[in-house]
């Protein structure tokens, strides 16, 4: 059977987004601040598009109850609360009906446990909808690849070619697998994602598709960071490749935010790392010394995405935690 991922752009059905896991958390002791980073989120997206908040079985807070009022509530077993990782990747069927692609989970290469709950909610979501779905042998995150929807993925090879993901596949075994399954002829394979980006380098940190032919790109000008030369290579490759259908890339450049740490730990602060919904965008900002790039990137993105409301969350409460806006979320797009 034929599928095709579409890009992140096409209209949505709705959004899911898992509840926080306090056992889950690198600071629990932020737990209530981090509550409130997924809840202006939550309300953020559900001004354009419906939501459904993945809840654990019987849960109760008071962020839950006005959530309740905007969102709908799902109780499906979880771990953690990272969506766009461990939930379903939507695609079209042949005729543009919606199949669910249920792949592996090792919460980045075993990094976290437990996570079997967490490897278990892309079929149980999929199930709830009935959406077909087909499981996929291969240990993929969501946040790791980006398609504009006309037959070209975007990878890292730091982290699909990962020892700790799949140890017995090569690149061409890998390609094999996910092409079929998401309409793909062409992956450009960047080399690295943000330096000390804990998923292993996902690409949603580090660079995206606009629109098919346009790729946006995080860029970083202080030559003594390591992003530095992550960067220029990346930029690099991406001038020289051309797209499934033969295309060169128009690249949109964004700032990088000045380099902030927490508890001694690099953040990955990230612009790319945004939300499309309908008729508008997610931007997660992170204030403070932050303020001139969150301007500069707002003005960019409205510049390139002219007829959508570019709306802004704190980033910060998220990041501390090791992702953002597109980590937390995941598309389940209108079928055709």
């Amino acid at each position: 059977m034929n599928f095709l991922m579409p890009g992140e752009w096409k209209k949505h059905e709705r959004t899911f987004i898992e509840w926080p896991v306090k056992a889950s958390l690198i600071y629990p002791e932020n737990y209530e601040e981090v509550l409130r980073g997924y809840q202006e989120v939550i309300k953020a997206i559900s001004e354009f598009e419906p939501v459904t908040v993945i809840i654990n079985e019987g849960e109760k807070h008071p962020y839950l109850t006005e959530i309740a009022e905007y969102a709908a509530l799902l109780e499906i077993p979880h771990n953690d609360a990272w969506c766009r990782d461990n939930g379903p990747t939507f695609v079209y069927g042949e005729e543009g009906e919606l199949a669910a692609m249920n792949w592996k989970f090792n919460a980045w290469g075993e990094k976290y446990k437990p996570y079997d709950l967490d490897d278990k909610v892309a079929g149980k979501i999929a199930a709830h909808y009935n959406v077909p779905q087909e499981k996929v042998d291969i240990v993929l995150e969501g946040g790791s690849i980006h398609s504009d929807g006309e037959g070209t993925l975007l990878t890292t090879e730091e982290c699909l070619l990962n020892i700790n993901r799949n140890p017995r596949l090569n690149r061409e075994e890998i390609e094999g697998i996910l092409k079929p399954r998401l309409g793909i002829q062409k992956i450009i394979w960047l080399k690295k994602g943000l330096y000390g980006d804990e998923t292993d380098g996902h690409v949603d940190n580090a660079a995206c598709f606009a629109c098919p032919g346009k790729v946006i790109i995080q860029v970083c000008e202080e030559k003594e960071d390591p992003n530095y030369l992550i960067n220029r290579d990346n930029l690099r490759l991406l001038e020289e490749e051309r797209d499934a259908l033969g295309r060169s890339l128009a690249i949109v450049k964004l700032p990088q935010p000045p380099k902030r740490e927490y508890e001694g730990e690099r953040l990955t602060l990230s612009y790319i790392n945004f939300y499309f919904v309908n008729g508008g965008i997610i931007l997660p900002v992170f204030g403070e010394d932050a303020a001139d790039t969150d301007k500069e990137a707002e003005r960019i993105l409205k510049e390139t995405f002219p007829d959508r409301r570019i709306r802004t969350v704190d980033g910060m409460p998220l990041i501390k935690e090791g992702g953002n806006v597109h980590c937390i979320t995941q598309q389940m797009p209108i079928g055709k």
